[in-house]
């Protein structure tokens, strides 16, 4: 077993380490033993104006920084958290709870984003386009906001941050990070390697804390101009009313109830996998997770029966132990809440195939285990089909054709991830264009996105805006749109000079 080591943990603000001004703190729990893992300070307002002071110190230069500049910073770190992968995989096994391949998969995302958005240094495109008039010249280019507010959530600690910091500090914005309270000691981490990098003090300030004390002040701050929070719908909501008298940009990446459509045609060995990855990996705690299989009743009972097969081996554990499957999920909360989910499950009238209970057996009664749970029979209207349980729970919904099968996977207010198997080509493009999601997959499972391609939800998941790809450069700048008329007389655009 791993041995914790316990840490006193610091906010970051100015390029300092500093203790909460009232000297407050919290602690930080390993999920699979309840041991801790060092405290950390509770910060109040008074913290998050201090942090916001310095960023926006900061952002006067940082923002005439050149593009290019910005990006090799961007390259450095993201070669630093190459050199500390290992280290920092370790960790999240431990803070996080997430198996190591899959927070060795966290960081490597954060590698990746942080390579693709140094790149962005040299790119960040604008438009130049042919004016109406003679002897005049117009282009847009971007420019950046000011200090950017980020608020983090504990399911990707180290990939999150970066899918936010990256793009915003390419693009010339200062930050305040709020990170997640269940979660910090990765996100002190993440800022050390920034700062070795080479990020100058003040433009990367990282405070700890709670939401309804540090985040709510960040998100209400007059001089915190733009606000990107991953979380609860609920949560976002609160945030995007909070900050709707001062006009701030709010970026928003909310819940999943996630769908996969497995057809009679379909490969069932193939969608077993598929399954089982996106229902079960990281215990299922991703906004992505799908927590609801569409089976077509034709293949329902044998699909089921695979599945209990395969959720009943898996090897239920701590992260760091190279023979586990499933980790713990985060908190007692979120075990009270998903076994909570287990017995409305059960009392709308589900049939409970597996799981529905805590895994308690031995050194795992000190941790936050569940079981993996699979339901069938399942209607489309129960709250087990409707809400986001946040745990490694999936609903099977019987259907009894293609077009069904889009509708039950349409009929919830969140948008996120779609998949379907099936061999049928013509299926799979009316697929594409009907499901309504931001992201789908064919004859693949509900995760995987890739950095280079825009990463968000339509309906309740979000508020329209993307991260990943070019589309992230939108949440973080400003289109200037400029003129250059050299013709040394008053030219009047759009003037009937008839």
């Amino acid at each position: 077993m791993a041995t914790t080591r316990e840490r006193a943990g610091k906010n970051f603000i100015g390029g300092a380490w500093v203790d909460a001004a009232s000297g407050e703190t919290f602690e930080s729990l390993v999920p699979a033993t309840g041991e801790s893992l060092g405290a950390f300070p509770r910060s109040s307002a008074e913290d998050v104006d201090r942090a916001v002071a310095a960023a926006k110190e900061a952002f006067a230069d940082w923002r005439l920084v050149p593009a290019p500049q910005r990006g090799t910073i961007l390259l450095r770190f993201a070669q630093l958290l190459e050199r500390d992968k290992a280290e920092l995989s370790e960790l999240m096994s431990r803070e996080m709870g997430k198996v190591l391949a899959e927070a060795g998969g966290d960081v490597q995302e954060a590698i990746d984003m942080s390579i693709y958005m140094a790149g962005e240094g040299r790119r960040m495109f604008g438009h130049t386009t042919p004016s109406e008039l003679r002897d005049k010249f117009q282009m847009s280019v971007r420019n950046p906001v000011g200090v950017v507010g980020a608020i983090t959530p504990w399911n990707f600690p180290i990939a999150i941050p970066a899918w936010k910091l990256a793009p915003a500090l390419v693009c010339g914005n200062t930050v305040v990070l709020k990170p997640a309270e269940d979660t910090p000691l990765l996100a002190e981490r993440l800022v050390e390697l920034l700062a070795e990098a080479g990020v100058p003090a003040g433009v990367v300030n990282l405070v700890h804390g709670f939401g309804e004390e540090a985040g709510d002040r960040l998100v209400r701050h007059p001089d915190v101009p733009v606000i990107t929070f991953t979380g609860s719908r609920e949560t976002g909501v609160l945030v995007t009313r909070n900050a709707a008298d001062m006009l701030k940009h709010v970026h928003l990446e909310l819940g999943g109830k996630n769908g996969i459509i497995v057809m009679d045609d379909a490969d069932l060995d193939l969608a077993v996998e598929g399954i089982v990855w996106s229902a079960f990996g990281t215990s299922g705690q991703r906004c992505t997770a799908a927590s609801r299989v569409i089976v077509h009743e034709h293949v329902a009972d044998e699909l089921a029966g695979r599945l209990v097969e395969r959720a009943e081996k898996m090897r239920i554990g701590p992260g760091w132990d190279p023979s586990t499957d499933l980790g713990p999920v985060i908190n007692a909360a979120a075990l009270e809440k998903i076994d909570a989910y287990s017995r409305i499950g059960v009392d709308e009238g589900a049939d409970l195939l597996t799981g529905g209970e805590r895994a308690s057996d031995g050194d795992l009664a000190r941790g936050f285990y569940y079981r993996p749970t699979i339901f069938a029979r399942v209607d489309p209207r129960m709250r087990i089909a409707q809400e986001e349980i946040f745990g490694p729970t999936t609903a099977l919904i019987p259907v009894r054709s293609f077009e069904e099968a889009i509708a039950v996977t349409n009929g919830i207010r969140y948008g996120l991830s779609s998949s379907i198997f099936t061999r049928d080509v013509n299926r799979a493009f009316r697929a594409m264009r009907d499901l309504q999601t931001g992201i789908t997959y064919i004859n693949a499972g509900t995760t995987g996105a890739e950095v280079h391609l825009p990463f968000g939800g339509t309906k309740d998941t979000g508020n329209g805006h993307r991260e990943a790809g070019q589309a992230a450069l939108d949440v973080f700048t400003e289109w200037k749109s400029i003129y250059v008329d050299y013709s040394g007389r008053l030219q009047r655009a759009q003037i009937d000079n008839a």
